[in-house]
């Protein structure tokens, strides 16, 4: 049986209602004969650093996932980001929701950056087939979504999990986001998120 983590993240300063949560714990739930042999558990981040220092490690322990999925939010982005790498770099200026605000610029002594290893053109396919507008992105930002990203790819430098992180527009359904008026429906990114995690699994068997 195959194992696999979807995680999301919770609400953060300037963002109220986060998409990512309603979105895995739809994702988990959705039932397809491709899903009959995989055992899925889902997890939404505090969006901490402390969170998900304290969280990754016991979970991936715990689930021993063959795959890692991780969705957050990009607020000003209007279509799916596939990301392709983590950065070695945090932002001093951001909060995170508990008012923490790192010392230090960078995550980890080293690299620049942690490049991951999915099949990132197939992903970007499946998903605008799905009928969302979605791009590759080689740049995770400097706040928590990067952060996990980078802790779960260095978990993962034996070869498992296999990690990645999607970006998510802001929605239609839910609390709005001040001064965005491009919204995708909830729907069409639970459509897009299937196809992912499938194209994932795929990856994953051959």
């Amino acid at each position: 049986m195959t194992s696999v983590l979807i995680t999301g993240f919770g609400r953060f300063p300037g963002a109220p209602f986060n998409p990512s949560g309603p979105l895995v714990r739809a994702l988990v739930k959705r039932r397809r004969p491709a899903f009959a042999d995989v055992y899925r558990a889902v997890h939404i981040f505090e969006t901490s650093y402390a969170s998900v220092d304290r969280d990754l490690p016991g979970l991936i322990a715990k689930h021993k996932p063959d795959i890692l999925i991780m969705f957050g939010l990009a607020a000003r982005t209007p279509f799916v980001r596939i990301e392709t790498r983590a950065r070695n770099t945090m932002s001093i200026l951001f909060p995170d929701v508990s008012g923490h605000r790192p010392e230090a610029r960078t995550i980890a002594r080293g690299e620049p950056a942690l490049s991951g290893r999915a099949p990132f053109r197939h992903l970007l396919g499946t998903a605008r087939a799905s009928g969302v507008p979605a791009r590759m992105s080689r740049d995770a930002g400097r706040y928590l979504c990067n952060y996990l990203y980078w802790r779960a790819l260095e978990a993962s430098r034996s070869g498992t999990p296999l990690a990645q992180f999607i970006h998510i527009p802001p929605t239609s359904n839910g609390r709005p986001l001040a001064g965005r008026k491009r919204r995708v429906p909830q729907a069409a990114l639970l459509r897009a998120g299937e196809a992912i995690l499938l194209a994932l699994l795929t990856a994953h068997r051959h």
